[in-house]
């Protein structure tokens, strides 16, 4: 690690801070200004992340939407980004592609990580989902931001998106999955859809059980008798209480060792292949 990212990620250790990435300069000190096209978070625990090359390789394909910067710049924030994380706390970065009207930037912005809850409890908005691009991380945060907001004023956790038809999609910051006996179902891919990285983990960890992993459309009534979870990066699994599908207290049992299998799978940052398979470390920007 050269002596300039040593110093930025000193910095931004302390803090909660934001940095520009540039490909020819590296780390420079950012504030909130521009639009954001696209994001990415993850949660760092003592220096351990799961899936950060596969929350590398969405957020970069996300930005292959654009112009700027191109995937080879942004494979190189992504290995600087990972450089540059926190060896110790708790931390939910976030890497952003921004318009500053004149132009896309890279930027970082280092977060101490909220919390975890370990319930959830649903409410789901009226009206049609009004989401301009739900593929792409990002590009509707601030709609999401409001949908949860109004899920807090009415006296719930998280905002749940259904489709035109009525079939269950998505959380506003979640995935969300079910229980059918043993095989653990979820809605299936398209764009209508984020690509969860978190499921996409928890599926691997179905199937390696000797369990099946399946996808299915299904509406509210149809999970009425399920146990439903929500999947993100940040609280990992946690079981809906209300809202959506039955909760009992073996479902709490059940997802606490789902949670453990899943936290298993956090790994040193430094130790982490980018999208072509090569460590992510000791790499200048």
């Amino acid at each position: 690690m050269n002596t300039e990212t040593n110093a930025a990620a000193g910095t931004a250790a302390t803090r909660d801070a934001r940095r520009w990435w540039d490909a020819d300069g590296g780390w420079s000190t950012a504030d909130a200004t521009g639009t954001v096209l696209v994001i990415d978070s993850w949660l760092v625990d003592e220096g351990r992340v799961r899936g950060l090359d596969r929350h590398a390789e969405r957020f970069r394909s996300s930005c292959d939407r654009f112009p700027e910067p191109g995937p080879d710049r942004t494979d190189r924030f992504m290995r600087a980004v990972a450089e540059s994380l926190p060896a110790r706390g708790r931390w939910f970065p976030r890497v952003e592609l921004v318009d500053t009207g004149s132009g896309t930037r890279l930027r970082m912005w280092l977060r101490p990580a909220p919390p975890r809850t370990a319930t959830v409890r649903l409410w789901t908005p009226t009206g049609p989902d009004r989401r301009r691009l739900p593929a792409v991380k990002g590009a509707d945060l601030d709609h999401l931001a409001a949908l949860r907001a109004d899920a807090t004023t009415a006296g719930a956790d998280e905002a749940l998106l259904v489709s035109a038809e009525g079939h269950v999609v998505e959380g506003a910051s979640t995935s969300i999955v079910w229980w059918r006996g043993d095989t653990l179902c979820g809605p299936p891919p398209g764009p209508g859809l984020l690509p969860g990285i978190t499921r996409s983990l928890l599926g691997e960890l179905a199937r390696t059980a000797g369990l099946r992993a399946v996808t299915e459309r299904a509406a509210a009534p149809d999970l009425a008798g399920l146990p439903v979870w929500t999947l993100n990066a940040l609280h990992g699994i946690r079981p809906v209480t209300e809202g959506l599908g039955r909760f009992r207290d073996m479902d709490a049992e059940e997802a606490a060792r789902w949670q453990s299998r899943l936290a298993a799978l956090a790994v040193p940052t430094g130790e982490l292949p980018d999208s072509r398979g090569e460590p992510m470390k000791e790499v200048s920007p």
